[in-house]
């Protein structure tokens, strides 16, 4: 687990996250925020940005850069395929440190991502695609210090083929 300081930050993990909040309290209406309209693509290409660093980090093994995506303040989950739900911060990135271990080979890529906004808040509905397995994801982020951070992963197998999904080659290829 983790424990506040002195200073009144939270410190979990050995990393110094700022102080956690439970869902639901990180609002919609902070500072900084960016107003629904105008900005919208702007801000979908930075969610879209986040989610694609969480699946290079995915992908390579990444331990350091997955940990950077994650919340440090608002509670954080994840539903890994066939698990049981992780829950907090040490207990998920502890369950990333054992995946990325061992990255998937071939490695992890998405497929058709659809970026919803709601106000500092962002979900990601997308299509994994690890050879010819695909998963269906959905990634939550919330606006953090200006960065969009991971809340909630969870990716379960689909027996359906994502609509842009490369289909494999027919035949013998020489």
């Amino acid at each position: 687990m983790g424990h506040f300081r002195p200073d009144g930050a939270f410190q979990e993990g050995g990393l110094k996250c700022a102080r956690m909040l439970p869902f639901g309290k990180w609002g919609a209406n902070r500072k900084g925020s960016v107003a629904m309209g105008e900005n919208d693509e702007a801000a979908r290409e930075q969610v879209r940005a986040a989610n694609q660093a969480f699946y290079h980090a995915f992908a390579t093994g990444d331990f350091s850069a997955m940990d950077d995506l994650w919340s440090c303040r608002a509670a954080v989950v994840c539903i890994h395929p066939g698990w049981p739900p992780v829950r907090g911060r040490d207990d998920v990135m502890a369950s990333w440190r054992g995946i990325l271990a061992n990255p998937p080979s071939p490695a992890i890529h998405t497929v058709d991502e659809d970026v919803y906004l709601m106000g500092e808040a962002a979900m990601v509905l997308c299509s994994e695609s690890i050879g010819e397995i695909f998963l269906v994801a959905t990634n939550l982020f919330v606006r953090e210090d200006g960065n969009w951070r991971l809340v909630h992963h969870h990716a379960g197998i689909t027996e359906h083929r994502p609509k842009t999904a490369r289909r494999p080659p027919s035949g013998t290829v020489h």
